[in-house]
């Protein structure tokens, strides 16, 4: 297995993702052995992965939420962890505090001890159930990458990603995250129930004697290099008009937006949108093993990127209208 953790000069780009093709090809083979079907879904969390962002997964339980981030902890070879999220969850729980020690002479001195949030890949299960106060603290993590407790700054490891967890029914007693807080995460991925195939194949997979067990296919260095390589994907002329095309289109009442958005928005996607497309659209070329996104990237991330970016209206609820009829609307003038 060679070694991604240097990052590659600019003319040895094409070899750099070639070689981690092969780990990514391998990597997608070790999900496969234990997670069944969903490959859209996939793809968008290892894009979320190498782009180095955090994302939102959002689906009904009993999807394989919490085992889709077990097996990518163990394919990347990622220190895991998972929070439970609760109305009485408080930030201390997730961050971590001093607590007051007394040494053996009698002096004493405090001692800070990490919470959860002090690993690599963290999943963040319900985050909607705990708090706003909670979130918060959660979510500055998440865009500082630093833990400020007691007036000193504490960095979280390197990687760190957020996956975090939405159940779409039982909205009773949850706290829903503002706007400001959403735009935090790269991605909003949506998990539907599989296919007939599928369910089959994880009826017959999970319910014997032996299950499968997903192996390591990278380490967190390779994964570091692989994040490092995203930003060196070269990105045309073309494709970047697109991402501002499509991005602008979506502002209500701007010169270029659309008249879908104008009717049934009441805010559209600022520019942490356009920055997560740049990078996702990269992602996912170097997951397909180009050397360069294209516009049907823009098209496909289109949904995951914007769906949490953007606030429907009264007029789009009362129409029926969904952020992703809005997305599919916008991604015509460039498709």
């Amino acid at each position: 297995m060679n070694d991604l953790a240097e990052s590659p000069a600019a003319g040895d780009v094409v070899a750099a993702v070639d070689t981690l093709g092969e780990k990514l090809a391998a990597v997608r083979a070790a999900i496969g052995q234990v997670f069944f079907g969903q490959a859209d879904v996939i793809d968008e969390v290892l894009i979320a992965l190498l782009s180095g962002g955090h994302a939102l997964v959002v689906g009904v339980p009993g999807l394989g939420k919490t085992h889709l981030v077990e097996t990518l902890g163990t394919v990347f070879g990622l220190q895991t962890k998972r929070i439970q999220f609760t109305p009485d969850l408080m930030p201390d729980d997730i961050l971590g505090s001093e607590v007051l020690e007394t040494a053996d002479d009698g002096s004493r001195h405090f001692r800070f001890i990490q919470g959860p949030i002090f690993t690599q890949l963290l999943m963040a299960d319900e985050i909607n159930r705990a708090s706003p106060r909670t979130q918060s603290a959660l979510l500055q993590a998440m865009q500082e990458r630093r833990v400020a407790v007691a007036g000193a700054d504490r960095p979280l490891p390197n990687p760190f990603t957020v996956l975090a967890t939405q159940n779409p029914i039982e909205q009773e007693g949850t706290y829903p995250l503002p706007e400001a807080q959403l735009d935090r995460f790269l991605f909003d991925i949506r998990i539907p129930y599989p296919d007939r195939e599928t369910e089959a194949q994880i009826l017959t997979m999970t319910t014997g004697v032996v299950e499968a067990a997903a192996a390591a296919a990278m380490t967190p260095a390779d994964l570091m290099a692989a994040q490092r390589l995203v930003r060196q994907l070269p990105v045309g002329e073309q494709v970047l008009e697109g991402i501002l095309q499509l991005v602008r289109a979506g502002r209500p009442g701007g010169e270029e937006a659309r008249e879908s958005a104008t009717r049934h928005l009441d805010w559209g996607p600022g520019p942490r949108a356009a920055q997560a497309l740049m990078l996702a659209i990269r992602a996912r070329a170097l997951l397909q093993g180009r050397y360069a996104p294209s516009l049907d990237d823009v098209v496909a991330l289109a949904p995951p990127a914007l769906r949490h970016r953007i606030g429907l209206n009264y007029t789009a609820r009362a129409d029926g209208v969904t952020a992703d009829d809005v997305v599919r609307d916008l991604v015509r003038q460039i498709a």
